[in-house]
C-alpha cells in the first residue's frame, strides 16, 4: 500500500526563533559537511529523505553532521550507550537561557567569555557548552558524576581547538550533591542549567523507550533499544525528575549569592506543583516558567533567583552591561 505524500510545514514553528534547526533537515547540505551520514539517509514511508530514528548509530551520525555543519565541530564522538541528545531541543534551552539573561540586562543578551554558565550533568556529549559557546561566546563549567562522561567531554574539547579554554569540566564526587563541590562561592555563575534524569527507575525508562520506538516504527516492539542512548544516571534516579528538581532547589540556597539564575528543564507538567512549593519554602525572590516545544513534545524551563532587585541590577551593571547583543 502506497503512503500518501505527507505535507510538512517549512519551519518547526515551536522551536525558538533563533534556533538554527527550525527548517527541516537539509540532508544534501549535511552530507556535504559530513559524508559519513550518507549511508544512513533513506526515503521514508512518505518519500521524504530521513534517517531511521530508531537506529542509535544513525542518530549519532546525524548529531555529528549537525554539530559539524552548524557549530564547526570537526571531531565529536561519544562512548557506546551514552546519551546522544537531539540537537534542536538542546539549542532551544540555550536560546531561552539567553532570553532570560537579556530580561535583566536592559533588553540586551550578555555575550562573551566573561559570561559563565554551569551545565549540571554535562554528559559525554558536551552539547550544551558547544552550542552556548558558538551562539553567544559564553564560557562553561560542566559537571558530571560519571568519570567516563567527563573523559569523553574532555576529549571533545581537546579535539576541537575552538573549544580550548572555553569549557572547564569538574567531576562531582558525591552523587547526592548538585552544586557543592562544583560551585565556588567566590566564582560568580550567571546561569546554571540542567536536564535532570526523567525517570524514577530503569523499568520506567525502558517502558518509555518502548513507547517512543513503537511510535517511530508504527509497529509493535518488545525489546527496548535506547535510540538516543543513556546511562543510568542520565535517564533515571531515585524519585525521578520531581525529587531531583526539589533537591536542586533546596541545595541552590547554599549558593544564593553566587549564581544569578538557577534553571532546569521540567519534562512533566505535574512536577511543577511540588517545585513551586519548594521554591516558596526556599524563599526564592523571583520564579519564571518558560514553555518550550519540539515536535509533539512539550517541555518547560523553570528558573529562579535569590537576588533582590537591587542585587540583580548591580550584577547586570558589573558583569553584563559592557557586552551586548
Amino acid at each position: 500500500m502506497t503512503q500518501i505524500k505527507k505535507e510538512h510545514p517549512k519551519e518547526k514553528s515551536r522551536l525558538h526563533p533563533r534556533n538554527r534547526h527550525r527548517e527541516r533537515y537539509d540532508f544534501t547540505a549535511l552530507i556535504a559537511s559530513c559524508p559519513e551520514l550518507a549511508k544512513y539517509v533513506r526515503l521514508n514511508l512518505f518519500n521524504d529523505e530521513s534517517i531511521d530514528f530508531a537506529d542509535p548509530e544513525a542518530v549519532k551520525m546525524l548529531n555529528m553532521a549537525l554539530l559539524k555543519h552548524f557549530y564547526d565541530i570537526d571531531n565529536w564522538d561519544i562512548p557506546p550507550h551514552y546519551l546522544c541528545p537531539p540537537i534542536p531541543g538542546r539549542a532551544d534551552y540555550i536560546h531561552y537561557a539567553a532570553d532570560l539573561l537579556r530580561s535583566k540586562n536592559y533588553g540586551k543578551i550578555p555575550v562573551g567569555n566573561q559570561i559563565k554558565i554551569l551545565d549540571i550533568g554535562v554528559g559525554a556529549n558536551c552539547v550544551y557548552p558547544i552550542i552556548g559557546n558558538k551562539e553567544y561566546g559564553w564560557s562553561f563549567i560542566g559537571s558530571d558524576i560519571d568519570s567516563v562522561a567527563i573523559a569523553s567531554a574532555n576529549n571533545i574539547i581537546a579535539s576541537n581547538p575552538l573549544l580550548n579554554g572555553k569549557i572547564e569540566l569538574r567531576l562531582q564526587v558525591n552523587p547526592k550533591d548538585i552544586f557543592y563541590g562544583i560551585m565556588r562561592k567566590d566564582e560568580p555563575i550567571d546561569l546554571s542549567m540542567c536536564n535532570p534524569p526523567f525517570h524514577a527507575s530503569l523499568a520506567e525508562a525502558q517502558s518509555g523507550t518502548l513507547r517512543k520506538l513503537n511510535n517511530l516504527n508504527h509497529e509493535k516492539i518488545t525489546e527496548p533499544i535506547l535510540n538516543f542512548g543513556g546511562q543510568q544516571n542520565e535517564l533515571w534516579c531515585e524519585g525521578g525528575e520531581e525529587r531531583f528538581v526539589n533537591d536542586m532547589i533546596r541545595q541552590s540556597r547554599q549558593f544564593l549569592d553566587s549564581c544569578f539564575w538557577f534553571t532546569t528543564l521540567i519534562s512533566k507538567q505535574s512536577n511543577l506543583k511540588s517545585a513551586y512549593e519548594t521554591l516558596r519554602r526556599a524563599n526564592a525572590i523571583e520564579v519564571q516558567t518558560i514553555p518550550m516545544g519540539q515536535g509533539n513534545k512539550t517541555s518547560r524551563m523553570l528558573a529562579w533567583t535569590f537576588l533582590e532587585p537591587d542585587q540583580q541590577k548591580k550584577w547586570a551593571n558589573s558583569r553584563w552591561r559592557m557586552q551586548k547583543k
